[in-house]
């Protein structure tokens, strides 16, 4: 137990992780059952995301002043916005040189329909704005949550500014830091969520939905990897530090991000490492990182593109260049507010894909592999979201170098 404990929870979750694997592989769908495990970790992490997030949002802009709020207000979602279309134009060039719809058929695998919403790019700017904010709670709408707690911070913003001082926001910061320590103690059991999750869907799942579209998954994964390369390289640059040394102290949220599948569930040690790991103010991680968790989705991006190419391949429709910027534009708006718990990107894809005049059969292909699809999209979203509050750190000079070096 003390050397299980000295290896820490990055290694923990990669041991589990393969063990997982193993188990999932050998024992088959037997082992269903353990998803119990599993759905309990992730419901402990979500059942403090939301509140997390509300008081992370309030706490940091009701520190802040409306000028100052205004100025990391748009640089932020400038930054989210050159990242995101970025990473759709790099899923795009690796779909076009890779071909992954070339020889896919829909056959079988498409029996098991699924449900398109309909939704259009104007209803999904709407619903960003709550009409009832503890629905919007309830529902773990995370967009609508935090545009309501802007809102409250800038109100509360303005009474700070007249009165001085404000008990109330005293009191929100006790209130996170006990949240925040909830959470940690719920981390410990992320090595038994992981193993649980992992063996379940190898189990379960396993190879014989992975082969048919291998060459899907191949070309999304080489596609995030060569993303993050760059996109690593372009932060050490900016900041002035080494890509090798911001990777290696994001290991742990990368992890987490990688074997849960979900943003809103690794925002927790997102911050926590941000922070203590990374050197980025509390100012900047509580109101970058949850603003990114809505409005930054650079590997959900990526697999929209690479999504929309192989659906065009497979129905042998035309791919040119207004084709190409069509898709780079709609994965990137379709991006914004977009669930983010594991699945949302099917909902992502079931708005792009009637836009771009693809039949809606086509996303059943792909709902099979959503789970190993999600992987590389979550640890895209959570790198873009923690690197990109390290740039606007630097912008700040709010690094803690000490801390980076």
């Amino acid at each position: 137990m003390k050397l299980w404990k000295q290896l820490g929870t990055t290694n923990q979750i990669m041991i589990m992780l393969v063990v997982g694997v193993v188990v999932g592989l050998s024992v088959g769908e037997a082992v269903a059952p353990i998803k119990m495990v599993g759905d309990v970790f992730l419901r402990l992490i979500q059942m403090s995301v939301v509140l997390l997030v509300m008081g992370a949002v309030v706490e940091a802009v009701g520190s802040l002043s409306p000028k100052d709020l205004g100025k990391l207000g748009v640089k932020s979602l400038a930054w989210f916005m050159f990242s995101t279309v970025i990473a759709a134009a790099v899923g795009i060039i690796f779909s076009l040189l890779l071909n992954p719809g070339k020889g896919l058929t829909l056959d079988t695998q498409t029996s098991n329909a699924i449900s398109v919403p309909d939704t259009t790019i104007n209803d999904l700017v709407v619903d960003f704005f709550p009409t009832n904010v503890i629905k919007s709670m309830a529902e773990g709408n995370m967009i609508q949550v935090i545009i309501f707690a802007i809102l409250f911070g800038i109100a509360l913003s303005f009474i700070q500014k007249e009165q001085g001082n404000s008990k109330l926001l005293d009191l929100l910061k006790e209130f996170n830091k006990i949240i925040i320590q909830m959470v940690t103690f719920i981390m410990v059991l992320a090595p038994f969520g992981v193993f649980a999750l992992i063996t379940w869907v190898t189990g379960t799942i396993g190879v014989k939905v992975i082969l048919p579209l291998g060459k899907f998954l191949l070309t999304f994964g080489l596609a995030t990897v060569f993303f993050l390369v760059i996109w690593f390289i372009f932060v050490g640059l900016y900041v002035k530090v080494s890509p090798l040394l911001i990777f290696k102290r994001m290991k742990r949220i990368l992890i987490v991000a990688f074997t849960t599948t979900s943003s809103a569930i690794a925002l927790p040690v997102e911050m926590e490492d941000a922070e203590l790991k990374l050197g980025i103010s509390k100012r900047i991680s509580k109101l970058v990182l949850p603003l990114g968790l809505a409005l930054n989705s650079n590997g959900l991006a990526t697999f929209l593109a690479v999504a929309c190419i192989t659906l065009s391949q497979v129905y042998g429709l035309p791919i040119n260049l207004s084709t190409i910027i069509s898709i780079v534009l709609l994965s990137t708006l379709a991006t914004l507010g977009t669930v983010v718990v594991p699945g949302g990107g099917l909902v992502a894809l079931a708005i792009v894909v009637p836009s771009m005049g693809i039949p809606v059969e086509g996303i059943a292909l792909l709902a099979g592999i959503d789970w190993f699809s999600g992987m590389f999209r979550t640890l895209s979203n959570v790198a873009g979201d923690t690197t990109i509050a390290l740039m606007i750190a630097k912008d700040e000079n709010e690094i803690d170098r000490n801390i980076l070096s």
